[in-house]
């Protein structure tokens, strides 16, 4: 029991981490609450599925499965570049206003996905006879290779954004734009393209994370997808602190743990895993509204 908590914990947590990296990313850098951050999760996977699906690939290679996800990110990030210029940027700076704009277009790509490929669930899964269809034993419980496949990866993102944010000028610029806007922009930063930059980073980090945990997880996609995610998003920000990074990661890793503890060790744990993000998140309200790493401390070091 103790080791499937531990490993299954510590793999569902390096995915999470990378779903939340996004939504914080855009909250740190432009201060958008992002609620349609679900939705790029749900349209990553659907697109993985639909490219896969399409004859010109032979869907049963393992070469054109990862094409797949490659076209599906990319189409992903210029779908949320696309949606922050038309319909955020217009009034960014009204917190309320983008928080019902980002719901209303989540619920509006809801019913697209509903619209274009109806209610019935659509398969997400890698081709049929790769290694990440098989799984492996390690300490005595039994590990898909797609799931420490979603690990390995969202981990390497992870640090490779980080590296990205901390030591290359486009990174430095969005540090300094986070910190004081208009002093950026005095300093000749061009805060339009910066925060569509970031918004297609946060939207292809949500697709990335869309097609990693469904293809070893559920293997399905579905209409309503986008909410839990959105749900897990906000929880683990929340509890890591707005704006932060690093708090995105020790939330990911504290509500990963958390889920799993409840799910191996509660009777019928599995049917309230869902419950855990979002008890955690109003407990961390109550207690410490700002999280572990609030905006302002990330800021100052």
């Amino acid at each position: 029991m103790i080791e499937e908590i531990i490993i299954f914990g510590g793999i569902a947590s390096g995915v999470y981490a990378l779903l939340a990296l996004g939504f914080t990313l855009i909250y740190g850098i432009s201060g958008i609450v992002n609620l349609a951050h679900g939705s790029f999760y749900m349209l990553g996977a659907y697109l993985f599925s639909f490219i896969t699906a399409l004859s010109l690939l032979e869907p049963e290679t393992m070469s054109n499965s990862i094409l797949a996800l490659v076209l599906a990110v990319i189409l992903v990030a210029i779908i949320g570049s696309a949606i922050f210029r038309l319909a955020i940027h217009p009034i960014i700076g009204d917190e309320v206003a983008v928080m019902v704009v980002t719901v209303s277009l989540a619920i509006i790509f809801q019913q697209l996905i509903l619209i274009i490929f109806g209610v019935s669930f659509l398969p997400v899964m890698w081709p049929k006879g790769s290694i990440l269809t098989t799984s492996f034993r390690i300490f005595g419980v039994t590990v898909d290779y797609s799931r420490v496949l979603a690990f390995v990866a969202s981990m390497i993102l992870f640090i490779a954004l980080s590296i990205f944010i901390k030591w290359t000028k486009i990174g430095k610029a969005m540090r300094a734009v986070s910190q004081d806007r208009e002093a950026a922009m005095l300093m000749g930063i061009n805060t339009e393209r910066l925060y569509m930059l970031t918004m297609a980073i946060s939207a292809m980090l949500a697709a990335t994370a869309g097609i990693l945990i469904t293809t070893s997880t559920t293997r399905h996609a579905g209409v309503y997808m986008w909410l839990h995610p959105l749900a897990l998003s906000f929880a683990i920000v929340i509890l890591g602190g707005l704006g932060s990074i690093k708090g995105s990661l020790i939330g990911a890793f504290i509500i990963g743990y958390a889920e799993q503890t409840v799910a191996i060790t509660v009777p019928e744990g599995g049917a309230i895993i869902g419950v855990v993000p979002l008890t955690v998140m109003v407990l961390v309200l109550l207690l410490r509204p700002k999280g572990l790493f609030g905006k302002r401390i990330e800021m100052e070091e």
